[in-house]
């Protein structure tokens, strides 16, 4: 007996396959990634033509061994004191890259805090509550989600914490 293949809307990734499967709103924006460009993010809010405090980049770090996912405006960057903090921890420091990749199941640059392989703590910036809509990725380069962060943060069970600097 063949086995029946699960439907994928074109161009699915985890992250939009999981926010479909909940029933949420949202959209996608693709646009041509261009390798030489010195900031995933930077890139992605230009070639939207989206402010930067809206676009959120996914960044991976190691809280007292720990992974703990850390999403922030594109912006500014992060303050690992003030994400260890905000998980209970003392030290942070950024994940490994392979580390990060392998755990997550995306590649730097397209790391998304929704359908990850491996379910982490995340931790979203308190700032993404100031916008109706924030940007991440959506699992790869040249594609980014629009959603709500209040979304963003129940489908991760995020914690709201200002864990960025300008």
């Amino acid at each position: 007996m063949a086995k029946k293949a699960k439907k994928q809307q074109p161009g699915g990734t985890p992250a939009t396959v999981a926010l479909t499967a909940a029933g949420a709103e949202y959209t996608v924006h693709s646009y041509d990634h261009d390798p030489s460009h010195p900031s995933y993010g930077e890139e992605a809010a230009e070639a939207m033509g989206v402010s930067p405090d809206r676009v959120f980049k996914t960044l991976v770090a190691d809280v007292d061994g720990a992974l703990t996912v850390a999403v922030v405006p594109v912006a500014g960057s992060l303050d690992l004191k003030a994400l260890a903090a905000a998980v209970g921890g003392k030290r942070a420091a950024m994940a490994d890259a392979v580390l990060a990749e392998r755990t997550t199941g995306y590649v730097l640059g397209g790391i998304s805090p929704l359908g990850q392989r491996k379910r982490l703590p995340t931790v979203l910036d308190a700032s993404a509550t100031a916008h109706a809509t924030i940007c991440v990725s959506a699992g790869r380069r040249g594609l980014e989600i629009e959603l709500s962060p209040t979304v963003l943060a129940d489908l991760t069970s995020a914690t709201l914490s200002p864990i960025a600097r300008a």
